[in-house]
């Protein structure tokens, strides 16, 4: 999976990971908002859920230490990452002001 995750994050468009784990309860919370904001941002963004459990080679090279993390992506370059749960608006807007510069 390692792999595939490096030539993932290489896109030319943004690409928003989601670290996440089944026994999380704010992952669950969480992933609605994600789902709506993929829909809306179809073309523009591209939203990748990671479950740490069955991928920890990746979480523990990204030091992913608490679920979710959020980490934003474009060309192979990490331009933003936050821990814990996010609204549809602030998300929206990190995409917004830190994706498109």
């Amino acid at each position: 999976m390692l792999g595939n995750f490096q030539s993932l994050i290489q896109s030319s468009i943004p690409v928003l990971i989601d670290f996440y784990a089944e026994w999380c309860q704010p992952c669950k919370v969480q992933s609605p908002i994600l789902l709506e904001i993929a829909r809306e941002q179809q073309g523009n963004l591209r939203v990748v859920k990671i479950d740490v459990d069955k991928n920890p080679e990746i979480a523990g090279r990204y030091q992913v230490r608490s679920v979710p993390t959020l980490m934003l992506f474009k060309n192979g370059n990490l331009l933003w990452e936050n821990s814990g749960v996010m609204t549809k608006q602030q998300l929206t807007e990190v995409v917004k002001t830190v994706a498109n510069n």
